[in-house]
């Protein structure tokens, strides 16, 4: 007999708020280094890049609320903070490996969006 395991889109999603929350928890506390020297790089203020942190830390403590439209909310705010870093990325002609941690927690953030507008739609 063949089991198969069946990921739920409740368990699908939980897994990649995980994943996106871990994400940013690593680069933007144990990696704020890299973040400052980033921003600096870019000549991009330190108050930016403060407000963007505190942006990025409250919408992923949102990805974990009880409430869907909380969960949306959350994972398209980090969308747009990730959109503005890939504008920023090829404004300044960065190398396209620098554009894909951005571009991955993107994807993922659209994915968390459609998983919970879907999972509030009446059955």
């Amino acid at each position: 007999n063949d089991v198969y395991m069946t990921i739920t889109m409740p368990v699908a999603l939980e897994i990649l708020s995980i994943l996106v929350f871990g994400s940013i928890i690593f680069v933007w506390g144990i990696r704020y280094n890299n973040i400052k020297d980033e921003f600096k790089h870019f000549n991009l203020p330190n108050w930016l890049r403060d407000l963007v942190g505190i942006f990025k830390f409250s919408f992923a403590i949102m990805l974990f609320n009880d409430n869907l439209e909380i969960v949306r909310l959350g994972a398209l705010g980090i969308a747009v903070l990730m959109l503005a870093a890939l504008i920023t990325h090829v404004r300044l002609k960065s190398e396209v490996p620098r554009m894909l941690p951005s571009f991955s927690l993107l994807c993922a953030c659209l994915v968390i969006a459609y998983m919970s507008t879907e999972m509030l739609l009446p059955a």
